[in-house]
């Protein structure tokens, strides 16, 4: 397969009900679906393999062109087809289903999970395709199919078609015309997308026409089940409008509750909202992208799934959202993280399941082709077997933000387990680990990871000072705070390269990372520190390219190279921004938010050289970065000036992000 014919990663749209979730192209091409579980096997998984992965598009069968949005603060997606003969309309939503982080909401449970397109007639005369080609599975189990009902040719004819495989169901209702069944779709001209050999998709589906004329509306549904569940009946016009306006509706009045009110609050809303679809509504577990295995080199091996929760990740991810008016998303954040790791410190992982899954083994899809030939295509990630230090301190930081969301919330199972972190970090901190960065190469003495471990130490003192231990007194203060300025002075002894004065990646060893940063912007230290000027000079002299900042230099025990990394460019806008040097923070601000998508979705990682994103897709790590970059330049800027920021921003820099920096 040409690898031309894969669209470019900044191509596709995200869609999420916080139980299921959708990639879609800028042809209305669903080309990745994950219902009911967001670590599910798709049901389309085209973005892995053009031939055999499967997908569902609505596009007209003419040349046309497109432009799309999403409804204002929003999840909802418009794709505007624009013909020859007319323009069409294709609004896809996955309408909102209960929310337990608003248990105030009137919950709406209804049988399978269900993926709403809206087809609308503007002008003209326009012949749509509806193209169904499932791929159960990541295509390893073929789709069988059944007409549940075949309307003969007609305006208003309705098909009902049910496609089986495995364990699961597909029932696709639509009024586009009579679907035929179609081992290959009909080329179209232009199309790029049917395998110039006549291999078509791969996999078999079926194929429907119909001429769409203005003012006209059809709604196309597509609900997924269980293979022995019953047929879903059909919903009313009226009905299905009004699922679709309460979805809008819910999502502008989530994405109002927003206090950030600064210049780059569109750009924060929309990344809150990427946030808050990688939230698993059922536990409040949030994964760090919605997909697996797209690369963060192009035909490299670099390629992961992170359909799962990292707790560094959800961590930083609920601070956000917390200092950014959502404790409610925090709170119920927080129980799933009690809940997974509570009673079991010792067993602490790196990462979850989205439901507390403990073994996450990695396997490789061998069958699949990977994108634009990126293999292999991985499912689960063996991270989950790594030691990486600094979970004990994002895990006692998250413990210590939870605290103070409950306030003042510390049952004694609670107080158990803080102090049972502490002292695994007590015991292991001097010890080398894989790092955050998750090298394969073996273990080092990182930096980052001695500076996360000092965090932990800095939070479980600030939770003892609000909850005293009565039973073990005073002396447990002093005992956690000769450990945490033992950590500090190993650090400032041994992870300082004494030629630039800079913070590195490991110890005795003058080798630049962008964690470096983090000592900056963790409150290590002041940002008047000559320490937090040379590290921040060092590294964007060392690892930035055009601006844009990579994570380090080789040396992970991998093949190949990748992109920037999103968030390090961020992180050296926050610390630019706290040493004063506004103007620097603010361009490298825009220069992310330019490399956006036209939805304002980031990936993982940017190539500068070919102007590409790489990596799964959306990267909530990356749009933490854009929300706290937003806030810390905003905080900073107003330092003096007027009424000053937000209680809850001041919130989100002083007790979220620990940042230490003078009073307003």
């Amino acid at each position: 397969m040409n690898a031309d014919q894969y669209p470019a990663i900044s191509d596709y749209a995200f869609l999420s009900d916080g139980h299921s979730l959708a990639l879609i192209g800028r042809d209305a091409s669903v080309e990745w679906a994950c219902f009911h579980r967001y670590d599910a096997p798709p049901v389309f998984a085209r973005v892995l393999d053009r031939r055999k992965g499967g997908y569902f598009r609505i596009a007209p069968t003419s040349p046309y062109e497109t432009t799309r949005r999403y409804l204002p603060d929003t999840n909802v997606l418009e794709t505007t087809f624009r013909t020859a003969d007319g323009v069409v309309t294709v609004t896809d939503c996955l309408p909102v289903r209960d929310d337990p982080a608003h248990p105030g909401r009137p919950a709406r449970r209804e049988p399978g999970h269900v993926l709403q397109r809206h087809v609308r007639g503007v002008s003209g005369e326009v012949e749509m395709a509806v193209e169904f080609f499932p791929a159960f599975d990541f295509g390893r189990s073929p789709a069988t199919f059944s007409f549940v009902e075949r309307a003969d040719e007609g305006e208003g004819a309705t098909s009902v078609l049910r496609a089986s495989g495995g364990t699961e169901a597909l029932v696709l209702r639509s009024g586009l015309g009579r679907l035929e069944a179609a081992p290959a779709p009909a080329p179209t001209p232009g199309d790029t997308d049917t395998d110039p050999a006549g291999g078509g998709t791969g996999c078999p589906g079926h194929v429907s026409r119909a001429v769409v004329t203005a003012g006209s509306e059809s709604v196309v549904t597509l609900v997924r089940t269980e293979a022995d569940d019953p047929i879903p009946g059909p919903l009313s016009a009226a009905e299905l409008d009004d699922r679709l306006a309460e979805t809008v509706t819910y999502w502008r009045e989530w994405a109002g509750r927003c206090t950030y009110r600064g210049p780059y609050r569109d750009a924060v809303v929309r990344s809150l909202l990427v946030l808050k679809g990688l939230i698993y509504a059922e536990t409040g577990a949030i994964i760090a992208a919605p997909t697996t295995s797209l690369p963060e080199e192009i035909g490299g091996e670099r390629n992961w799934d992170y359909r799962y929760t990292w707790l560094r990740d959800a961590s930083a991810m609920l601070a956000a959202l917390a200092g950014s008016g959502y404790p409610d998303e925090a709170r119920h954040f927080c129980d799933w993280l009690v809940d997974a790791t509570a009673g079991a410190a010792k067993e602490l992982q790196v990462l979850y399941g989205i439901a507390g899954e403990r073994e996450l083994d990695e396997t490789c899809l061998d069958h699949l082709e990977g994108y634009r030939g990126s293999r292999p295509v991985r499912i689960g990630n063996e991270a989950w077997e790594q030691f990486q230090l600094d979970v004990y301190g994002e895990l006692l930081a998250a413990l210590d933000l939870a605290m103070h969301l409950r306030g003042g919330d510390y049952r004694p199972e609670r107080a158990r387990f803080v102090h049972d972190v502490v002292e695994l970090a007590v015991a292991r901190w001097r010890e080398p680990d894989e790092g955050i960065w998750e090298v394969r190469s073996g273990r080092r003495h990182y930096v980052f990871s001695k500076l996360m471990a000092w965090i932990g130490l800095d939070s479980a003192i600030r939770i003892l000072d609000r909850h005293p231990d009565q039973a073990r007194g005073p002396e447990l203060r002093r005992r956690w705070a000769r450990e945490r300025e033992e950590i500090r002075a190993e650090i400032e002894r041994r992870g300082v390269d004494p030629a630039t004065g800079a913070f590195v990646q490991e110890f005795e060893n003058a080798a630049p990372d962008a964690t470096a940063l983090q000592a900056i912007l963790r409150g290590f230290v002041a940002p008047d520190d000559p320490r937090a000027a040379a590290t921040v000079d060092l590294i964007d002299a060392e690892l930035t390219r055009d601006g844009h900042v990579y994570r380090y230099h080789g040396g992970d025990g991998l093949r190949g190279e990748e992109g920037s990394f999103v968030l390090c460019t961020l992180w050296l806008a926050s610390a630019l921004a706290y040493l004063g040097r506004m103007e620097e923070a603010e361009q490298r601000l825009s220069l992310v938010l330019g490399c956006a998508n036209d939805l304002g979705l980031l990936a993982e990682e940017y190539d500068p050289l070919t102007h590409s994103q790489l990596g799964n897709f959306p990267q909530g790590f990356s749009h933490l970065g854009v929300i706290a970059a937003a806030h810390v330049i905003e905080v900073v800027k107003r330092q003096g000036q007027g009424p000053g920021p937000s209680p809850e921003a001041e919130d989100y820099i002083d007790k979220l992000v620990r940042i230490r920096r003078a009073a307003t």
